[in-house]
């Protein structure tokens, strides 16, 4: 009869409707294992790669000193230092690993609370007077003792730490690195200023991915373990902050975080 319905083929139209619905999040669900495979894949060799190294120098230099290195007071002090060199590489990158898999994992307990910034800054420059003082950098601090952020102590210092360790290391001998807090409404960039060589427009938005490195070659010589930034970057995330970089004039970075502001 005319306006009838036909409820087989209705229930039928479903069915089918159903089945092309669960056959998209079949394909979308296999694209994420997928991609999960190959995310899983670079991690290993990007880790793989970097334990490798050090082990190898390591390696190396201990095998010349049984060779008979050790014969020679000013050869032998030259590789020793080049062992501890790289075991304190080796130390800092699973330190690093160990971190930002607590993080990525959501093990990283996070308890914000009102901080005075520039008592953070004070340790801050505790941590980092070592480094500075290897490269003879004057390490400045600009913050308003009143002001305070809505952040994690433990975590924010890491992440400051983080910052101005890699603007010693990339920014030149007897150069200057800045810590400086700036109120932006009812929040606080806190920006980590230096004088290296800055960073290339292609490159600003990968360096604060996992193993990123703008010069590999120069990273690898420093020491830099290529997670540091993506540290700074998931735990900035942790506490509700937002992190970039920009270029400076004439030349160098700024690096900045921006957390929520606690009044007065």
């Amino acid at each position: 009869m005319p306006g009838s319905c036909d409820p087989v083929s209705e229930q039928s139209e479903q069915l089918e409707r159903t089945i092309e619905q669960l056959a998209r999040e079949r394909d979308l669900f296999e694209a994420e294992i997928r991609r999960l495979e190959t995310v899983r894949r670079d991690f290993v060799a990007n880790v793989s790669h970097e334990l490798r190294t050090p082990v190898s120098i390591i390696q190396a230099n201990a095998e010349t000193l049984l060779l008979g290195g050790l014969d020679e007071p000013a050869t032998a002090r030259r590789f020793l230092d080049a062992v501890r060199r790289n075991a304190e590489r080796l130390g800092q990158l699973i330190s690093d690993l160990l971190d930002i898999s607590r993080i990525e994992a959501g093990r990283y307990e996070i308890e914000l609370e009102p901080l005075s910034l520039s008592s953070v800054a004070r340790s801050v420059s505790c941590s980092v007077s070592e480094t500075c003082r290897s490269r003879s950098v004057v390490f400045e601090v600009d913050i308003d003792p009143q002001l305070r952020v809505c952040a994690d102590p433990r975590a924010l210092e890491q992440v400051l730490v983080n910052l101005v360790e890699n603007a010693v290391e990339y920014g030149p001998k007897g150069g200057t690195v800045e810590l400086v807090a700036v109120e932006q409404d009812a929040a606080v960039r806190i920006e980590v200023r230096d004088e290296g060589p800055g960073i290339a427009p292609d490159h600003r938005s990968r360096v604060f991915e996992r193993f990123y490195r703008v010069d590999p070659g120069r990273s690898r010589h420093m020491g830099g373990t290529g997670l540091g930034l993506a540290i700074v970057k998931n735990l900035s995330e942790a506490m509700g902050g937002e992190v970039g970089v920009e270029p400076r004039a004439p030349e160098g970075s700024c690096f900045w975080i921006r957390l929520g502001k606690v009044a007065a």
